[in-house]
This record gives structure tokens, sequence and C-alpha cells, in this order.
């Protein structure tokens, strides 16, 4: 028979047991869409430096499809989905959504990333002071990566947060695709 400090001990981890099954639960929940209110609000204006200091507006992509992909070199699930995304831009070409990758981290860490894993589309930086560009799109989390999908008038049709599925990046790409 167990003493009672025994059974205490023995009280005590399951509860512990309990709490970080819950927690990884939790932690496993599916990446979803973030902030719907801002499905349908234009695009805010906004001006992003790429690796060489040139200033892009991102206005200037009216009349087009964009999805924006938030990244950073230190993050494992972003670095497996840039391949996905170079090839579903192949995949689709010039009548599929430009891609554009706002790299959410220090300049030289995305240089460096991207000279030994180079991708087909332009990398911009995104700002990391808060509040960072990725909040100023919806991603209240600030969880990487994170995609925004605009429609040619500039409105935002899509966000989600963590990787984008083989299928939702072909939905997303559909050439004649009107909604998300």
């Amino acid at each position: 028979m167990l003493s009672r400090s025994n059974w205490l001990i023995l009280g005590l981890a399951v509860l512990a047991a309990a709490v970080g099954g819950y927690a990884e639960h939790r932690g496993k929940q599916p990446a979803t869409t973030m902030d719907s209110a801002l499905i349908g609000q234009s695009l805010p204006a906004l001006i992003l430096p790429d690796l060489d200091g040139k200033l892009h507006r991102l206005s200037d992509y009216r009349g087009q499809r964009v999805l924006l992909n938030f990244w950073a070199s230190w993050c494992g699930p972003c670095l497996e989905e840039m391949p996905a995304l170079n090839q579903v831009q192949e995949k689709f070409g010039e009548h599929a959504p430009i891609v554009i990758g706002i790299a959410m981290d220090e300049p030289a860490h995305a240089r460096a990333f991207l000279a030994a894993h180079p991708v087909n589309y332009p990398i911009l930086l995104g700002q990391l002071t808060p509040p960072s560009t990725s909040l100023q799109l919806g991603n209240s989390r600030e969880i990487l990566p994170y995609s925004v999908l605009i429609d040619a008038d500039g409105s935002i049709l899509a966000t989600h947060a963590g990787t984008l599925s083989t299928q939702q990046l072909e939905q997303w790409f559909e050439p004649m695709h009107a909604t998300p």
C-alpha cells in the first residue's frame, strides 16, 4: 500500500501529465485564418525595402493578385513552405498571384539564407518593430509562416497562419479563382 506522501506525488504526476497533454493538444490546433475582420478590407499603404534597400510600394501591384508570404530564416515551417511557393508559381505562371516573400528577419540573415536557398519571387524586408508588418496585416499572434492573399483591386481575400497545404496553395493560385 502507498503512503500518504506517495499518493500525493502520484496525484501531482497525474495532474502534471493531464495539463501537459492539454497544452500539447492546444499547440497542435490547425492553422487557420487569423483576422477575418480584414477580409474585404483594402491593403494598408505599405512601403517596404528589398534586400538592396530599394523601397517598394505594395500598391504598385494593383491589377494583379498577390500572395504575401511572411517568413524568417530561423523558421523551420517557413523554409519547408518556400520550395512549394516556387513550384506553384512556376506551375500556374503569369496568370497566378505574384508571390512576394516578406522576411521578418534581420537583413543579413535573410541574405545569407537566400544565397544558399534562392527563390524565384521577390523578397522584401518586413518591419520588425511594433507594429510589425505582419501584425498590420492581421497576424495578431505573429505566427510564421503567415500568408495574405490580395485581390487585383487591392482588397484582402484571405489570411492564413501556418504552412499553406498544397491543396490550399493550388486553390489560391487557380487563375480564374474568385474567392479563397
